[in-house]
């Protein structure tokens, strides 16, 4: 029997229920995996609030790594015995071990951690997608990223500096603008005392930046589309302070002919081909020491409430994970 966290309603951290969980044996195309790290999103808390709805009752979290420890019947890419990283529906991420459909699994390289592959194969993957296949963007280039002390933020700046990109980095605190400095922001913008897109004009001569990605939504959603030049593009990729506001079409026409896309990870890791291409490139600059992951928070499952607490309140810098093992 496996322990696991669950929800029978939707609220806030408190309907988390650590609980006995049954797994059983893999069917056909699954596999048995034994987690040793389980990751801890921002968007854990949307399926936990209703922001994304899910049938209830239902397991929680997406993102994980371990160890299989039995294969189905007509899986053939993997084997018992290796160690595997994942991200994606279903949830059921926040467990001991679950069964789970092959074709989810990533191959994990021995030189990566289980608590590095939890931390960081969402986080990982979006920045992947965000920098490899949403704009082109030349190096010299300098754009704007929002949350840039959080754990795609530190990820992504890192990043961002291999292929020359210069990256202004909004941040809460004094703290964390010197974190997001130290893995690779040329500039921080302190948002609770600066004008972000005043800061923005000024830090590229009154042009403004060609892509903002902003994973923040309701609250910085008009400084994103300011702090834009004329063709530019906004990349909203979360919603942390809430939805966005409705597109006004003409605004964007107003503001320079902007675009604006809404990408989700999940539709550019559903081909398995592209999935492996943005997998091995993280995997490879992360494996080489190129890109670190910092993880600051560190849990037990069984203090998911506690975690999405600290989560919500802003207080956690870089990635968290629950820990399985030592």
């Amino acid at each position: 029997m496996a322990k696991g966290i669950r929800f029978y309603e939707t609220g806030g951290p408190e309907v988390l229920r650590w609980e006995s969980l049954p797994v059983g044996e893999p069917g056909t195309g699954e596999v048995r995996v034994r987690h040793a790290a389980v990751g801890l999103n921002f968007a854990d808390t949307y399926f936990r609030t209703g922001l994304y709805p899910a049938p209830l009752p239902a397991g929680m979290g997406v993102e994980a790594a371990g160890v299989i420890e039995a294969v189905g019947p007509g899986v053939t890419d993997f084997a018992e015995g290796d160690r595997v990283t994942y991200t994606g529906s279903p949830l059921g991420a926040y467990s001991t071990e679950r069964v789970m459909d092959a074709a989810h699994l990533i191959a994990l390289p021995d030189s990566i951690p289980f608590e590095t592959a939890a931390a960081m194969t969402m986080r990982g993957l979006t920045t992947s997608y965000l920098l490899r296949r949403i704009a082109t963007l030349d190096p010299g280039s300098t754009v704007l990223l929002h949350a840039a002390a959080g754990g795609v933020g530190l990820i992504f700046s890192q990043w961002a500096r291999l292929l020359g990109i210069n990256v202004i980095g909004t941040v809460s605190t004094d703290e964390k603008a010197e974190i997001a400095k130290a893995h690779g922001c040329t500039h921080t913008i302190v948002y609770r005392r600066e004008d972000i897109a005043a800061r923005v004009r000024e830090l590229t001569d009154g042009a403004g930046v060609p892509v903002v990605f902003d994973s923040i939504g309701a609250t910085t959603n008009a400084a994103s589309l300011d702090s834009l030049s004329r063709r530019g593009l906004l990349v909203c990729f979360g919603t942390a302070s809430g939805p966005i506001p409705p597109i006004d079409a003409m605004q964007l026409a107003v503001k320079g002919s902007l675009f604006v896309t809404r990408p989700a990870l999940a539709d550019y890791i559903a081909d398995p081909a592209e999935r492996a291409a943005l997998a091995g490139e993280l995997f490879d600059h992360v494996g080489s020491g190129r890109i670190t992951v910092p993880i600051n928070q560190r849990y037990a499952l069984d203090d998911a409430v506690q975690a999405h607490r600290d989560l919500e309140s802003g207080r956690s810098v870089g990635s968290s994970v629950f820990v399985l093992e030592s």
